[in-house]
């Protein structure tokens, strides 16, 4: 098969789809692999470590997209990407959806069929491709808020963990997934005051495991929410539904009532947010204010770490791509009914039924596709 690798091109964003390490397995295996020339300098991969893997460089991403049976990048395809793609070409990266009418339209159009990192599933439950930049996003969240404290940067001018005498920083973790318990490991490192709350009591006993009485763990409802986000100083979002739109579980009159000069940190803006005041933000212009809380909701957190993200990214993709490109998507699917959850658009139709439900398609059965 010939793959094809672009260079990114969402605001700072730096990660490649895949690394040399990766192009090597994939040239192992019998296939093709096109790489855009500089793809990979924001891990510090050079065109000339590219080649040694076995890659043919290329210019420009017109030339992938023309060539390349398979598609692989690491974020959603922009407007101008988008129309580069045609009917039967594979499309494997993030995607997310269900907030984002536009690409999804565009999806449909193009024909494409497209793999979702982020629905595909494994044994026993879990999402094993979104798993790694929820790692890294729930702890880079902390770091973020951090920043986002301090007083030059729109803050009350908090120190997480304090010093003596003075009382740390409280912060509270909505959602005790991938994203909330790296949060919180970091978190209670900081000395910070950190509250985890889920809805969820097997995560909430999970989290008492792991961390003990360094954390509260509070379970989700309406008052519980309120109140610890109404105390906190640094909120950090990490609930997710697979495949749909983050649940608002701060409302913006909530936001209003909280403490000027705190933070939120939504880690869910992918999906939407988990936060009625939030939107997408980029590593250019990462905040704003609502009232007086700062907002920090970039939507691609990981790529300002691009080499740990990378690396461990295309440790749990590969795999999977390898399938695709080796069965063919179609035989891949069929074989594996866990990648097969993450087919969300292909030859027009929708085939994930929470981006049906969000965005008001019809959801046709992956199934019935594989079939023909």
């Amino acid at each position: 098969m010939r793959i094809g690798v672009p260079k990114e091109i969402k605001n700072h964003e730096y990660r490649v789809g895949l690394t040399p390490s990766s192009v090597r397995e994939m040239t192992a295996h019998g296939h093709h692999v096109l790489v855009q020339t500089t793809a990979g300098a924001g891990i510090g991969a050079s065109d000339a470590d590219y080649r040694k893997a076995g890659a043919t460089i290329v210019d420009t991403a017109q030339e992938i997209f023309a060539n390349a049976e398979m598609i692989v990048k690491v974020k959603e395809p922009q407007a101008n990407e988008r129309a580069m793609l045609r009917e039967g070409q594979i499309l494997y990266t993030y995607l997310h959806l269900a907030p984002d009418p536009d690409q999804c339209a565009d999806l449909v159009r193009s024909g494409a069929v497209c793999i979702a990192y982020e629905t595909v599933t494994q044994a026993g439950g879990g999402l094993p491709l979104l798993a790694p930049m929820s790692e890294v996003a729930g702890r880079m969240s902390v770091q973020a808020g951090a920043h986002c404290l301090e007083k030059a940067r729109g803050g009350m001018g908090v120190l997480l963990g304090g010093v003596a005498g003075v009382e740390p920083a409280k912060i509270v973790i909505l959602g005790g997934g991938v994203v909330g318990s790296n949060a919180a490991q970091i978190a209670v490192g900081t000395g910070a005051h950190v509250v985890v709350i889920d809805r969820n009591i097997d995560v909430l006993r999970r989290m008492d495991r792991l961390l003990g009485a360094r954390v509260m763990t509070v379970y989700s409802n309406q008052d519980n929410v309120e109140r610890h986000v109404l105390s906190a100083d640094l909120v950090i979002g990490g609930v997710l539904i697979p495949g749909a739109a983050a649940p608002k579980l701060v409302t913006a009159g909530m936001v209003d009532a909280m403490k000027p000069g705190s933070v939120i940190v939504d880690v869910a803006i992918d999906q939407g947010g988990c936060c009625e005041t939030a939107k997408a933000t980029t590593h250019a212009d990462p905040t704003y204010l609502v009232g007086q809380v700062l907002h920090y909701c970039v939507a691609n957190m990981p790529g300002a770490v691009p080499r740990t993200s990378t690396y461990a990214l295309n440790n749990a993709t590969l795999p999977f791509a390898l399938q695709i490109a080796d069965k063919g998507w179609k035989a891949a699917l069929a074989d594996n009914p866990h990648l097969a959850n993450g087919l969300n658009v292909a030859f027009g139709k929708v085939t994930c039924k929470e981006v049906a439900h969000d965005l008001g398609y019809e959801c046709h059965d992956a199934a019935q596709l594989l079939a023909h």
